[in-house]
Formats: structure tokens, sequence, C-alpha cells
């Protein structure tokens, strides 16, 4: 899917349930409200895909305003603190950004989805608690620099200001939040910062290109009483490590029986291969274990519905 800004991953599950006709729908990643972009979703039996697909690395374009911090880290949150960003070189954001590229420990926005006790992290701070999560590890593959843009605005008091946009993208690890970049950017230059856009360009192999908007898929079930979709096979062989099967192996796989291992023998559970029948039909994921592969998963005809 492209989501469209407003609403929510689940607001999008619950769409697509609607026009798919089953509530067998899941998505892999969460998007706020207002990022747009790429959200994968599965559709019966290829929500059992799901699970390899959010630990995938991630692309993103962003806009980032250096010189006001808002309580969400994005601008939907009231803005706690507003500075001149005058004294701000170019040498000192692209320094900034590089500072913020590699594997880092990043503290997660207070509003984020992360659980703390059993309660969403979010939902405590509209609560009124006080929200600091423990930082961790996460790896940032490239922050670049597209755009900078110098100009004055109102700060919070209503007095003319300057600002800095900055149009990144990045590539990150899983659990990655640029929110948390462009707060931590601002900070390290010592005038605040928050996202101002945000639109999920890739996840794993899937990318804008193959995304379908709502309009575009609610159009598709008028017209032809169904929805365009990525078929769970070419799903697969975008996202693993791909095995033919011979006929006697695919028999063997459908019914849970280990096969003979793959011939890198590097396939684990974590990380496991699509294996297909001669004719192209996902049979399982397998996992090597020893002089043996297992089938982590088993995909036959009768689990689609």
């Amino acid at each position: 899917m492209d989501k469209p800004p407003g609403l929510t991953s689940h607001d999008v599950v619950a769409r697509l349930r609607r026009l798919t006709g089953t509530r067998k729908v899941g998505h892999a990643g969460t998007l706020d409200p207002m990022a747009t972009g790429v959200l994968v979703i599965g559709i019966n039996k290829a929500t059992r895909l799901l699970t390899y697909i959010v630990g995938t690395a991630k692309t993103y374009r962003a806009t980032i305003r250096l010189g006001a911090s808002t309580l969400t880290d994005d601008a939907e949150g009231e803005i706690t603190g507003s500075t001149t960003t005058a004294p701000v070189t170019d040498a000192a954001i692209h320094a900034g950004i590089a500072a913020l590229t590699g594997e880092i420990m990043q503290v997660p926005s207070s509003v984020s989805a992360i659980k703390v006790k059993g309660e969403r992290a979010y939902a405590r701070v509209r609560a009124g608690e006080d929200v600091v999560l423990a930082a961790r590890g996460v790896t940032v593959h490239s922050f670049q620099l597209q755009a900078m843009h110098r100009l004055t605005a109102k700060n919070p008091a209503g007095e003319e200001a300057e600002f800095i946009d900055l149009d990144v993208t990045v590539e990150c690890s899983s659990g990655t939040y640029i929110r948390a970049l462009a707060r931590d950017l601002g900070a390290g230059l010592g005038v605040g910062g928050h996202l101002t856009a945000l639109r999920r360009t890739r996840v794993g192999p899937y990318d804008l290109g193959q995304a379908k908007t709502l309009e575009q898929l609610e159009q598709q079930a008028d017209n032809d009483g169904a929805v365009q979709i990525l078929d769970i096979t070419d799903a697969a062989r975008a996202l693993m490590p791909v095995r033919e099967l011979t006929d006697a192996e695919a028999s063997e796989l459908s019914f849970g029986r280990w096969i003979a291992p793959s011939l890198t023998g590097l396939h684990s559970v974590a990380q496991p291969a699509a294996a297909f029948r001669p004719d192209g039909e996902l049979v399982a994921l397998l996992a090597d274990a020893g002089s043996q592969a297992k089938p982590v998963l088993v995909f036959t005809p009768d689990l689609g519905a």
C-alpha cells in the first residue's frame, strides 16, 4: 500500500478487510498517521510472511526542521522550545548528520508504540505521564542531505525567527525512529529539531513502484470485483533466498516432513528459504538443521481462506 496521510496503519488494515472480504489481514511495520508511503499488507495465508518482512531495512524521505522542538518530535506535537538557527553553519549540519550515521544508540520517541508495563508509550504520554524510554541500538546505513532551506517564520512567541528545513533520505534498520533522528540532530546542534514530513519509500524488497493507493484498490474492486495484489509466490521470491524443489521434495514437505538441506546450509528459522514446487507454487519456508532441512511454515492450497 501507499498509505495516505491522516490514517493509522490499523485504519488501512480495516479498509482492506472490507475490500477483500476477509478478516485475515495484517501489516508489517507501523506508519504514524502523518507519514505516507510503503505499508506492506498481508492477506489470508500471506499474513504468515509478515514476520519476515518486519525486520527488513527501510528507506525514508523526510523533512527536518531545525530551530524548534516538539512534544512528539514531529509537527503534530506541541512546540516545547524554539531557538534561532542563525549561528548554525552548513559544516555543523553535515557533521551532525555524520554523527548519526552507522551503528548508534537511539532513545525512541516517548510517543512511540513501544509498550511500557503492558501499555503503549504514547497512551501513557497522553495520560500526562512523563515517559523516557531506554536507548537501543539501531543502524543508520545512509543519512543523506538532499536540500537545505534557510527560512524566516514566526516562533511560538509570535516573533520572527530563523529556521532551517532539511530534506533528507535515510536508509536504516528496522526499529529506527526518523523522528528521533530529527530530535537528536537538532539537540546536537543546540537548536532543537523535529520532523515535518515523512514518506517511506521502501520496505525490504518492496518499494513505491509496486504500491497501490486505497483509491486505486477501491476503483479496482468496483470495476473488477477484486483488488489487484502481489501474488504470494512473487512476494516470497523477492523477500527470501529461493530453493527449487523436485516433485518428490514438494510432496514430502506438503506433509511437513524434512528433506535434504540446501547446498549452502545457511538458511535458519530467522532467515529461511522459500521453497517452490516445479510448477512455481510456494510450498514451504525451509530452515537447515544439520543434515536435513525442516519446514518452518507449510503452505497448502486449503490455507488460502
